[in-house]
């Protein structure tokens, strides 16, 4: 079995979250949020800065952590991967407009409730769950 560790962002701008839409190894097309790979020497928090960046043009920065995620995979050789996963809340330093990198099929904003219904990974949907509980609904309380 392999180990792999990456970093990722969810990054929020006017009540709008930054998805991603990705080809899978299945080659099937899903909406997720950025991240990548941990690389040599790097941080987690500055791993989630690059991807975020890499993938959408958008340069982020950390609000707050979200969480970390592990769970098992398939490669293409078929090796069993156990990869962790560390969640950032973050939000962009400019106004930036998203662009689409080489690995991207599509960049977008989208409404909270418009990405509960495009996510298909259970991480993404614990992820805005614990938005919501620990996030959103927070400043909603801080408002009344």
């Amino acid at each position: 079995m392999r180990r792999e560790f990456s970093a990722g962002g969810v990054v929020i701008k006017d009540g709008k979250l930054l998805m991603i839409k990705v080809k899978t190894l299945s080659g099937k097309f899903v909406w997720t949020f950025p991240k990548g790979h941990i690389e040599k020497g790097e941080t987690k928090e500055l791993a989630a800065i690059r991807e975020v960046e890499e993938e959408t043009g958008v340069k982020a920065k950390i609000r707050d952590f979200i969480g970390d995620f592990t769970y098992y995979f398939k490669d293409r050789d078929g090796v069993v991967v156990k990869k962790t996963v560390y969640w950032y809340l973050m939000e962009p330093e400019d106004s930036f407009e998203p662009k689409i990198s080489d690995e991207i099929v599509d960049v977008r904003w989208v409404y909270f409730k418009e990405a509960e219904q495009m996510v298909s990974y259970d991480s993404d949907k614990k992820i805005l769950s614990i938005i919501r509980a620990k996030f959103i609904n927070q400043s909603e309380k801080n408002e009344t």
